[in-house]
């Protein structure tokens, strides 16, 4: 897609443009912390158990990850506020704003009492504040990205701009660091008040993100634009009504970020979820293996970046997604089959049959219909796979056996003869191993469809509306498409009985991706030019 911003900012030192990404990228990992810590707990249930009511776990889970969802909800809201701020006002001063919402809100979450506390006022309060951060986060990315790509030199811009790109990385990568050291030094008090440190660590967070955004001046094109008076009038409208900009908006939102951010969010917060739920190993296991790995993988992010200079950025992303579609399924099935290969075994020679007339299931009621339901119910509670089959009245087998008992005892205890060790386990070293190389895999298919976008999202619109032109269609990409992602994953996996099944969701929305880029994505003429 041909672009309409050809910008030739000013040359800056090295030492400048050191600064400009350390800061930018610093501050894009503290904003990311805030945002992924909410994700990091609820993946362990804390969040569940302490602010939303329910006497179902499953219930629990996903009210929480709804609450996830929530926050990315008003991602795009924050994308037009900020982003009209960031075309009028300015780069810096707007992502300074956007940075000290996001901790304030977070400190926040730590300090609101349980829902034992205060009732219903405690979720009430919970979503506000995830409203908060999405709003501000909503405005952060952009501006970062943004003010990376127009600081570099040309034929640079793929590679320091994948900085901010490994940034998310980086948050979610702290937000698990800080959670494990937290839960060590804690031990003793973890489950009743330890979790909330990790909050309040955002001030912290805050203050050094502050101190070094400080430093920094206005980007070079703004600045130029605004001494031109250039600037535009109302962003907003003219993202939408600039010639070509509707197409560009287009593929930037169903072609770009929708797909991104499923992968993204599949590599990471999925895994994580289906190692400790499904695959029942120990919480502390599964995010020392998804962060480890993680850690590794950011290497990819600054890779495809680097290569995007050279080959373009429509190369690596239309590949990436392709890859993804073929190796998708396969790199989650050798996750399971190394993750718990004692259960895997036990699903594969003693599958669970429930039988019934209708079998109705609901993931969000905390008290089922009829027996059918509370037995499909309690097989989801424990992360067992199973299958349903119409039948006059209410059975249960396992492994072809019937089972007598089918009260929650009976039920647990038909499990074990079968081999289902439901315990929470640490894989041996070797299988660990195998774990790491799978999440990689999916790591690299993130990094190709993640790496070069900040700057391929920064040369596709035209310097004058460019906040907001880019962080609108990248925030409800990623808000809608990868927001809602745990949730859905998770509601499938309930109501389906099948760990795999929620990555049905992430096929469709890379599948979309990749027909939408494949189309509609040519390659910008601000590289081309720099490639000459």
């Amino acid at each position: 897609m041909a672009s309409v911003a050809q910008d030739a900012p000013a040359e800056p030192s090295a030492k400048e443009m050191r600064l400009v990404i350390s800061a930018s990228s610093l501050g894009t990992v503290f904003e990311w912390y805030d945002f992924f810590i909410y994700g990091t707990l609820a993946a362990s249930g804390i969040i569940g158990r302490t602010f939303f009511p329910a006497g179902n776990e499953v219930l629990q889970t996903l009210l929480a990850w709804a609450g996830f969802a929530v926050g990315f909800g008003f991602r795009p809201l924050g994308a037009v506020l900020f982003g009209y701020l960031g075309d009028k006002l300015g780069r810096k001063y707007t992502f300074l704003v956007t940075i000290t919402l996001m901790g304030v809100a977070t400190a926040g979450v730590g300090l609101v009492p349980s829902y034992a506390a205060i009732g219903m006022a405690a979720p009430v309060v919970i979503i506000l504040l995830r409203i908060a951060q999405g709003l501000a986060l909503g405005g952060e990315y952009g501006g970062a990205a943004i003010y990376v790509a127009e600081h570099s030199p040309a034929g640079r811009s793929g590679f320091h701009t994948s900085f901010i790109q490994a940034s998310v990385v980086g948050g979610f990568i702290l937000s698990l660091a800080v959670v494990l050291i937290s839960k060590f030094a804690l031990a003793d008090v973890w489950d009743s008040w330890g979790w909330r440190v990790p909050f309040l660590f955002s001030i912290l967070l805050l203050a050094i993100s502050l101190w070094m955004r400080l430093k920094l001046s206005e980007s070079p094109v703004f600045k130029a634009m605004k001494e031109a008076g250039e600037t535009a009038a109302n962003p907003f409208v003219e993202s939408f009504t600039y010639p070509g900009n509707g197409k560009r908006l287009f593929v930037a939102l169903f072609g770009i970020s929708a797909g991104l951010t499923v992968i993204w969010y599949t590599s990471m917060f999925s895994v994580l979820s289906f190692l400790a739920g499904p695959m029942r190993l120990d919480p502390t296991a599964a995010q020392l293996i998804t962060g480890g790995s993680a850690i590794i993988g950011m290497g990819f992010f600054l890779f495809f970046g680097h290569l995007s200079d050279r080959i373009g950025r429509k190369i690596p992303i239309v590949a990436g997604y392709a890859l993804t579609l073929v190796l998708l399924f396969p790199l989650f099935w050798v996750i399971g089959s190394a993750a718990n290969p004692g259960l895997a075994e036990a699903a594969r020679h003693a599958p669970v049959v429930v039988s019934g007339p209708q079998c109705g299931y609901d993931p969000f009621s905390a008290n089922q219909a009829d027996e059918c339901g509370k037995l499909l119910d309690h097989f989801s509670k424990k992360g067992v796979a199973y299958t349903t089959v119409k039948a006059p009245a209410v059975t249960v087998s396992v492994g072809g056996l019937p089972v007598a008992d089918t009260r929650p005892a009976g039920l647990d205890a038909a499990l074990a003869t079968a081999g289902y060790d439901l315990a929470p386990s640490v894989p041996p070293a070797g299988n660990i191993a195998i774990i790491v190389v799978a999440i990689l895999g999916l790591m690299a298919l993130s990094g190709a469809t993640y790496g070069p976008v900040a700057a391929l999202l920064s040369e596709m619109f035209p310097s004058r509306i460019r906040y907001s032109s880019m962080s609108i269609p990248y925030h409800i990409g990623t808000g809608y498409f990868g927001g809602f992602l745990p949730l859905i994953s998770q509601y499938i996996v309930a109501r389906t009985g099948d760990p795999y099944a929620g990555l049905w969701y992430t096929f469709a929305v890379v599948a979309m991706a990749l027909a939408v880029t494949a189309w509609g994505l040519q390659e910008t003429v601000a590289l081309r030019k720099a490639r000459r």
